[in-house]
């Protein structure tokens, strides 16, 4: 981010290479906030904390289920059949190449950034929802937040509402409100 340090007179900014790039392929200018607290002026760009939030929230979905998915609690877990680890399988390289499109909408230069933004999210709430619709239709299909040899649930950090939280149903709660944070930041809901 571009800052402005005024101190006795003497005028001071730093403007790194990445900005200076960066303002060149989004035309920040029209929409950027000048925010001033104590001399400090600073450009408060709202599509870079929307790409930024949203970047976060897809790395949740495409990239962390990798990580936490083919290994023995899901993709090689010897009590699952032979055709649920295929389906998981499936469903994690699907969330891959849906993840570098949306790396791609939130950070190609261009046009309609606002718009492309918007797409990422729809992608998110669409991954996020199926998971909660999921977890919400477990008595119907016999399904179960974790298993034995998984990942278990750990012990509560505030134990408002239990005594122990399920770590997909943190993980996923915590993603649901970055996506939030991300919807607030590209409507510029911020802006005073």
């Amino acid at each position: 981010m571009m800052l402005k340090l005024t101190t006795d007179g003497d005028r001071w900014q730093a403007l790194s290479t990445v900005q200076l790039i960066y303002d060149h392929f989004a035309g920040v200018g029209s929409d950027s906030v000048a925010c001033r607290s104590r001399g400090i002026a600073m450009v408060f760009d709202h599509i870079l904390v929307a790409r930024i939030l949203f970047t976060l929230m897809t790395a949740g979905w495409a990239l962390l289920t990798v990580v936490a998915d083919f290994n023995k609690t899901h993709a090689t877990n010897p009590a699952w059949t032979p055709h649920a680890r295929f389906h998981v399988v499936w469903q994690i390289s699907s969330y891959v190449g849906f993840g570098l499109l949306a790396f791609a909408l939130i950070w190609w230069p261009g046009p309609l950034a606002a718009e492309r933004l918007y797409l990422v999210a729809l992608m998110g709430a669409i991954v996020y929802a199926a998971f909660f619709i999921a977890l919400i239709a477990m008595p119907i299909y016999g399904g179960g937040a974790y298993d034995k040899n998984g990942y278990r649930p750990f012990k509560a950090p505030i134990p408002i509402i239990a005594k122990k939280w399920d770590a997909n149903i943190t993980a996923f709660s915590v993603q649901l409100l970055i996506l939030a944070g991300g919807l607030l930041a590209v409507t510029n809901a911020f802006a005073g």
